[in-house]
């Protein structure tokens, strides 16, 4: 795993925010370190990953308290960002190392998981609370409707990959969350009135690995052409399975499917982040994304 340094383009030019999210870069660069020695690695691990929590989590609550002093009208999103972190993602993080002992696997998780969420958060939704850019999570769908959706998603896991998936974010905004090769389907879904809607599945390879594995009673270690396109078959009946329970796709047909590099499906969260962007990890196998993106109609002439 790279090194990681701070770089002063993360500066938000607030002296006490900026030294937080100096010493969490420096925490993270020591446990990289850590993983790499195997001598010191469970155990220092496991202290400095504690250490990186409850430091973030003290960031958190001051960073709140300065947005409130300059009535930031994006408090309330913000805040919802730092909460999906705090209840979601590093309990759901912690519990993967407390499973698999601190092993160099799930502390990669940890780590490429951190490393991704600190230079997005602080490069977008950070800068936002200077003015100096706008935050991608334009579209908020409600507490409840993210929570159908979650569901829908486990549902549809559990029936058809046969595993109990375990929600890491609500808001996956690219994290890089596996050193290992990741593998990305873009689904197309067009109605009559040419609307579409865009299904973004990301697998570690390894799940995909797995879960095919699983469903042919073979052990499949290789992402051939064969395998890559019975995973693209398997992401389309995941994707309408979700529809059911969720009544995502009424309406729809599909259109297309293409299989996308990590970068390509970086440069799709550019300007915005989908309404729907979850990540999971699916019990004994790996770590998936489930992102929804509406289009709107081309404009006729």
């Amino acid at each position: 795993m790279n090194e990681v340094k701070w770089n002063n383009r993360f500066n938000l030019g607030v002296e006490s925010i900026d030294k937080m999210h100096q010493r969490l870069f420096s925490i993270v660069g020591k446990l990289i370190a850590l993983n790499e020695d195997e001598a010191k690695q469970q155990h220092a691990c496991r202290e400095g990953i504690k250490y990186f929590k409850s430091y973030t989590l003290k960031h958190f609550a001051e960073e709140e308290s300065y947005m409130k002093t300059l009535h930031y009208i994006g408090h309330d999103l913000h805040k919802s960002l730092h909460d999906d972190m705090r209840f979601n993602t590093l309990p759901a993080l912690e519990k993967e190392l407390e499973e698999q002992n601190y092993s160099p696997e799930s502390v990669r998780h940890f780590i490429g998981i951190c490393i991704g969420w600190l230079n997005g958060h602080i490069m977008i939704e950070d800068y936002a609370i200077t003015g100096r850019t706008t935050n991608r999570w334009i579209y908020n769908p409600s507490e409840d409707k993210l929570a159908a959706m979650e569901k829908a998603i486990m549902q549809a896991t559990e029936e058809l990959f046969r595993s109990k998936p375990e929600l890491i974010s609500k808001h996956y905004s690219g994290e890089d969350f596996s050193s290992k090769n990741k593998l990305c389907y873009r689904l197309t879904y067009i109605a009559q009135d040419k609307k579409r809607i865009q299904i973004f599945i990301v697998y570690e390879e390894w799940m995909a690995l797995h879960t095919l594995s699983a469903l042919l009673g073979k052990e499949i270690k290789k992402a051939d052409k064969t395998v890559l396109y019975a995973i693209k078959v398997l992401s389309q009946q995941f994707t309408e399975r979700i529809g059911v329970h969720f009544q995502l796709l009424n309406d729809y047909k599909l259109e297309k499917i293409d299989m996308l590099t990590f970068d390509q499906l970086l440069r799709t969260f550019d300007k915005e982040y989908p309404p729907y962007s979850l990540l999971f990890r699916a019990e004994n196998s790996g770590y998936f994304a489930f992102c929804v993106k509406y289009l709107k109609a081309p404009k006729t002439k």
